[in-house]
């Protein structure tokens, strides 16, 4: 009997020495569980940090890309531009603008395929090559042929939309040349709209080259809206899109100028089905004063 307590002790010490070291396990694991956790949350957060930065870096050198705004008398003009997602904030959607020696004002729209870094230094290399054209004079007509003529033998993967503008703010006489880029959209003072079609191909395309310039007159209180495919694509619809941002054009076209672009793009991208690199250029043109005109 005294052997069967002994041994029975013996077990009850053994279990309880188990226990113990049971106990000390899961402390040690719970503590090793929320070093792990803390670890991971402390990743994410230099993650989440790293991603941020380099978001900025690559939004602010994109920034520096795009043109200074013009202050040019009689016409107010205004940009909106967002990216596909916050982790590519760079992308193939670049406008550049800037006066010629006349005094008339020309604005360039191109859609780089891709996204991207990549895709934007196709676009900055387009609108370098179509400012060098314009302000060397060469015919509005000539300038998509001649910028595919001038890259393709550098790149053979260039690949982009175009749209050219060319706006007298003393006259209101607006020029339109076109590769494979969506039409310029016009809301009149009457709030009839008119989209510019113009027929092209774009840089890199075959038979790259505008069929046409397109002119037409925009009066005082006149609204025009360049834009990329990401605004009226983003329902997949294209269709659907050019007839919503008409509407939208209209709802916003007595707000001023500056606002109206990020207005039509937030009303256009609500419910989004496809995400992609949005740009809106808003231009319209003031009232000359009494006596007023270019001298």
């Amino acid at each position: 009997m005294a052997l069967v307590e002994e041994e029975l002790r013996a077990a009850l010490d053994h279990s309880d020495a188990l226990a113990a070291e049971l106990s000390l396990l899961e402390r040690e694991l719970i503590e090793t569980n929320s070093g792990v956790l803390a670890l991971y949350v402390q990743l994410e957060e230099r993650d989440q940090a790293l991603r941020r930065s380099h978001g900025q870096v690559l939004r602010a050198l994109e920034d520096a890309l795009r043109p200074r705004p013009l202050n040019v008398n009689g016409l107010e003009m205004a940009v909106h531009y967002a990216p596909a997602s916050d982790d590519s904030p760079t992308g193939g959607d670049l406008y550049d603008w800037f006066t010629l020696p006349d005094g008339t004002v020309h604005i360039t729209l191109v859609d780089a395929l891709g996204h991207g870094v990549t895709s934007t230094r196709t676009a900055l290399t387009v609108t370098h090559a179509v400012r060098t054209l314009a302000l060397e004079g060469h015919p509005l007509d000539s300038i998509v042929a001649r910028t595919d003529a001038i890259l393709r033998p550098y790149d053979h993967d260039v690949m982009a939309t175009l749209l050219l503008a060319r706006l007298d703010p003393a006259t209101g006489h607006l020029a339109l040349a076109n590769g494979s880029h969506p039409p310029a959209l016009v809301i009149r003072d009457d709030r009839t709209a008119d989209y510019l079609e113009v027929r092209g191909r774009g840089v890199g395309y075959p038979s790259p080259g505008s069929d046409r310039v397109l002119t037409t007159t925009l009066h005082p209180g006149d609204l025009l809206l360049l834009y990329t495919d990401g605004l009226t694509e983003s329902r997949r619809d294209p269709v659907e899109g050019e007839a919503r941002l008409i509407d939208a054009a209209r709802r916003h076209r007595s707000h001023p100028t500056a606002v109206i672009p990020g207005a039509i793009a937030a009303d256009m991208l609500g419910g989004a089905l496809h995400n992609d690199d949005t740009l809106a250029i808003a231009a319209r043109l003031l009232p000359h004063p009494l006596g007023g005109g270019r001298p």
